[in-house]
């Protein structure tokens, strides 16, 4: 049987972590930690930019948000499904979509025979406050 103990005993509660996790989950802008860390301050004016990187990779391991990287730029996710952005060239941001198809994964097999474990798709182009 396994505890309330055990489950937390694997990864004890931070106090700055879930203040971070609940950062993330307050938007879908895909934050940077820069940006994070400029939130987190806010109520933690002690917080570290180290402690904020330390926790989100953290975050990422247990599966609570995803990073995204956008060139040479990482960005946090709290929507931890599949699914697929649309970036703008303009304004920079990056909109969750569900384009995927699942043949691709069998198309990609037939045709180059390859493997596919995960698709990850960002569509550039300029989104409507540009138009």
């Amino acid at each position: 049987m396994i505890t309330i103990y055990t489950i937390f005993s694997a990864m004890r509660f931070s106090h700055q972590r879930e203040t971070i996790r609940k950062i993330v989950n307050s938007t879908n802008s895909h934050p940077t930690a820069d940006w994070v860390f400029s939130r987190a301050k806010r109520s933690i004016p002690k917080i570290s930019l180290g402690t904020v990187y330390r926790n989100l990779k953290r975050l990422e391991k247990t599966g609570d948000l995803r990073t995204i990287y956008d060139g040479s730029i990482a960005r946090y996710d709290w929507n931890t499904k599949p699914h697929d952005h649309l970036k703008c060239k303009e304004c920079g941001d990056l909109m969750d979509v569900h384009l995927l198809d699942e043949g691709i994964r069998s198309d990609v097999k037939k045709k180059y025979k390859f493997a596919v474990d995960d698709v990850k798709m960002t569509i550039i182009g300029t989104c409507q406050k540009h138009k």
